[in-house]
C-alpha cells in the first residue's frame, strides 16, 4: 500500500503546480500540434519558386553562384544539390532561423524566388511555442514550465497508482456515472498515466533547445567529448593551396558521386585553406555523413559517419527529431496524438478541480519528507536548474510569509 500522507502531500503539490502551469501547457500543446504541419505549409511555397521550365542549356553552377551573390543581402555559404532538371538551384546563407534561400533559374539566369523560415506564419507559431513571443524571458518561462511538467508527470503517476483493491481495471476504467468530478478526474489520470512515458520522451526532445538546461547539456557534451567531433565542422581538416580552386560544378559532381540519401548540401570553403564539405539530412539519422574535399585538388580528405558522433549528441539528435515528428509518418501521427492528448489531460484536470469547488487538497499534519524524496528532489533540481530555483523561491516566500504572520 502507498504511504497515505506522502500521497496527500504530493497530490497537493501536483494540484498547485498543475493550476499554475495549465495555461502555458495548453499553449505548448496547441502550438506544438500546429507546428507539426510546418513542412506542409512551407513545401508549397518552396515548390512554387523552385519549379522552372526547361529551356535550352543550363548555365554553370559557378555562374549561378555569381547571380546568387548579386541578389542576396548576405553571401551564400552553401548550395543544395538539385537532382531534377526542372528545379532551380537553391543557394543558402545563414543557419537555423536566420537561414535564407535564393533560387536561381539555370535557364534564364534569374532569381526565380526567395524563401526564409521567417516568411510564413509558422515562424510565429514556433516563436510562441519556444518562447511565448517573449524573447529570452519567454524562453526561460517555457523551460520552467517544461521542468515542472516532468515533476507533474512523476507525481501524477504516483498519486494515480491505484491501491491494491483497485485491481488492473483501475488502469483502464473511466467511471461515467459518479458525477463530473470523478469523470474528469479519471480522464485526466488514466490518459495521463498511459501517456506519461511518451510525454517524458517529448519533453526530453524539447529541453535541449532551452537556455539553461540546454546550455548545461552542451557543456556536458564538451566535457565528456560526446558531441560532434571537431572535424565534423572542418577543424583540423585543411586544403593544400595549389593553383586554382576547383569549380563549384566539380565539387557538386564529387558530392553526387557519394550517392548520399536525403537532402544533400555542399558548404563552400570559408578561407584559403578551407574545404568543400558535403553533408546530408536524412531519416533514419544513421544515414548522416560529412565528407570534406580538398578545395584545390578535389581529393577526399575525411569522411565522418553517424557512429563518429558522440553518444550524447546522437541521443540529442534522436529525441529532437522525435519531438518534431520528423522520423516518418508514424512519428508525425504519434506526436499529433501527444499534442491532442496533452490538451485533453490539461482540460480534464482543470474541470476535475473546478468540480471540486476550487478546493486545494490539504497538507497532511505532522508530515516530514523522507530522505528518499529529498534525494529525488535534489537530483531533479540539479538536472532541471529552473525547477531548483523555483523551489528556493517558493521556500523563501513561505518562510517570509510565516515570519510576517507571527
Amino acid at each position: 500500500m502507498k504511504y497515505a500522507k506522502l500521497n496527500q502531500w504530493l497530490w497537493r503539490w501536483h494540484v498547485i503546480a498543475g493550476l499554475v502551469s495549465l495555461p502555458f501547457i495548453l499553449v505548448l500543446a496547441v502550438t506544438g500540434g500546429v507546428y507539426l504541419f510546418k513542412d506542409k505549409v512551407e513545401a508549397p511555397r518552396v515548390k512554387n519558386v523552385q519549379k522552372v521550365i526547361v529551356t535550352g542549356k543550363a548555365i554553370s553552377l559557378e555562374s549561378q553562384r555569381e547571380i546568387a551573390n548579386q541578389n542576396m543581402s548576405k553571401l551564400p555559404n552553401s548550395v543544395v544539390i538539385s537532382y531534377g532538371k526542372d528545379q532551380a538551384t537553391e543557394f543558402v546563407s545563414g543557419k537555423f532561423s536566420h537561414k535564407k534561400s535564393a533560387f536561381v533559374n539555370p535557364y534564364t539566369s534569374t532569381i526565380s524566388g526567395k524563401f526564409s523560415p521567417k516568411s510564413t506564419w509558422m515562424y510565429t507559431v514556433r516563436k510562441l511555442h519556444g518562447e511565448l513571443l517573449g524573447g529570452k524571458v519567454g524562453t526561460k518561462i517555457v523551460e520552467l514550465i517544461a521542468s515542472w511538467m516532468v515533476v507533474l508527470l512523476l507525481t501524477g503517476v504516483y498519486v494515480f497508482w491505484p491501491a491494491r483493491e483497485g485491481g488492473l481495471g483501475a488502469f483502464f476504467r473511466i467511471r461515467t456515472k459518479l458525477g463530473s468530478r470523478i469523470l474528469f478526474r479519471d480522464i485526466h489520470a488514466i490518459v495521463g498515466f498511459w501517456m506519461s512515458g511518451l510525454l517524458l520522451l517529448t519533453l526530453a526532445g524539447g529541453l535541449p533547445w532551452t537556455d539553461i538546461f540546454g546550455g548545461n547539456f552542451k557543456q556536458l557534451q564538451k566535457i565528456t567529448d560526446t558531441g560532434f567531433p571537431p572535424s565534423w565542422f572542418g577543424v583540423g581538416v585543411k586544403s593544400v593551396p595549389k593553383g586554382e580552386l576547383i569549380s563549384l560544378d566539380k565539387a557538386v559532381e564529387l558530392a553526387k558521386q557519394e550517392k548520399l540519401p536525403g537532402k544533400v548540401t555542399v558548404d563552400f570553403p570559408k578561407h584559403k585553406v578551407g574545404v568543400y564539405s558535403v553533408s546530408n539530412v536524412t531519416m533514419p539519422l544513421s544515414g548522416m555523413k560529412k565528407i570534406h574535399f580538398d578545395a584545390y585538388s578535389g581529393e577526399k580528405l575525411k569522411t565522418l559517419y553517424w557512429q563518429d558522433i558522440g553518444v550524447l549528441m546522437r541521443a540529442r539528435l534522436w529525441v529532437m527529431a522525435f519531438h518534431q515528428g520528423q522520423m516518418g509518418y508514424w512519428n508525425f501521427l504519434l506526436m499529433l496524438f501527444v499534442a491532442i492528448g496533452l490538451a485533453v489531460i490539461s482540460v480534464a484536470g482543470f474541470f476535475s478541480f473546478k468540480a471540486r469547488s476550487w478546493g486545494i487538497p490539504e497538507a497532511p499534519n505532522n508530515f516530514r519528507v523522507g530522505t528518499g524524496i529529498i534525494i529525488i528532489i535534489v537530483l531533479l533540481a540539479i538536472i532541471l536548474p529552473l525547477f531548483g530555483f523555483s523551489l528556493l523561491f517558493i521556500g523563501l516566500g513561505t518562510y517570509l510569509f510565516k515570519v510576517i504572520n507571527r
